[in-house]
């Protein structure tokens, strides 16, 4: 419930913002009540192309039986994981710039291809953001049956909630929460989250390993437990199982989990030091 929440409200942040400043831009322009035709055709459309790719993936899902099920959803929880970094680092990059930049794009196709420019950008957009949305989703919650599932499902429309309201508190009051405040936060449960994902996958990825015929080396590296510090922290209810779905936190971790999760968070890491330097100015 936890992810779908927040990850339904990330999306939907982003999606609503997009939709307000081409929104602000074409209330600005001489063909203003055409202009905004496009663009809401436009959102309509990009959020048909996100539930074309939602049926597909769900398809795909059900077709699948057995360890072949058990693959694509490991290869899915690895996309939204890397999806969450490059997120992360493209709003490293463009988060300062981002009104400037969707303005001077909108400029751009309007010039070059009018209202039906408008539509496009509006479309690729949101579809952006709802396919995003839609492997975020289904990565985190592949395995979930009967009531876990509807619990996940509540966590979506409550998302969808937040996310009207918080749009109204970053625009109404910059008191409570600025935009820079905002993404910094989103950011760092995009990293955790990331990394929960990363290690979902993993898990997935290890137990369709151990049904093969491998090293004695490999069957411990990924079957045996290093530790079990569930009586400290239960991976399965509380603050351990919020810990669990929203950082990849594991009781009882294998090997190649923990060095899963160590590898992601070094990686990620540096990866960050080096964005952030490369940002800042030079000295003159």
């Amino acid at each position: 419930m936890n992810q779908s929440m927040f990850i339904v409200w990330r999306e939907s942040v982003e999606a609503l913002l997009v939709i307000g400043i081409l929104q602000a831009w074409a209330s600005q322009q001489g063909q203003r009540n055409r202009l905004v035709k496009f663009l809401w055709a436009g959102v309509v459309l990009g959020l048909m192309l996100s539930g074309l790719l939602a049926v597909l993936i769900l398809f795909a899902g059900e077709a699948m039986n057995g360890s072949a099920s058990e693959w694509f959803q490991a290869a899915l929880a690895l996309v939204a994981s890397l999806l969450m970094v490059q997120m992360v680092g493209w709003m490293h990059r463009h988060g300062r710039t981002f009104n400037h930049d969707l303005r001077r794009h909108a400029d751009s196709h309007l010039a070059r291809q009018g209202g039906a420019g408008l539509l496009l950008l509006a479309m690729l957009a949101i579809s952006r953001e709802g396919s995003e949305t839609v492997v975020f989703l289904y990565g985190a919650g592949a395995r979930l049956r009967g009531p876990q599932l509807g619990l996940f499902a509540v966590g979506g429309v409550l998302g969808l909630v937040l996310s009207a309201l918080t749009i109204t508190l970053l625009h109404s009051s910059r008191r409570f929460i600025s935009w820079q405040r905002f993404f910094a936060i989103s950011e760092v449960i995009l990293l955790m989250l990331g990394a929960a994902l990363l290690v979902s996958g993993t898990e997935r990825i290890g137990g369709q390993l151990l049904a093969l015929d491998l090293p004695d080396v490999v069957y411990s590296l990924v079957g045996e437990a290093l530790w079990d510090s569930s009586t400290l922290l239960n991976d399965s209810h509380g603050l351990g199982g919020f810990l669990a779905g929203f950082a990849g936190y594991r009781a009882s971790p294998s090997g190649l989990t923990l060095l899963v999760w160590i590898g992601y968070w070094l990686a990620v890491g540096g990866w960050l030091r080096q964005r952030t330097a490369e940002n800042l100015p030079c000295p003159t």
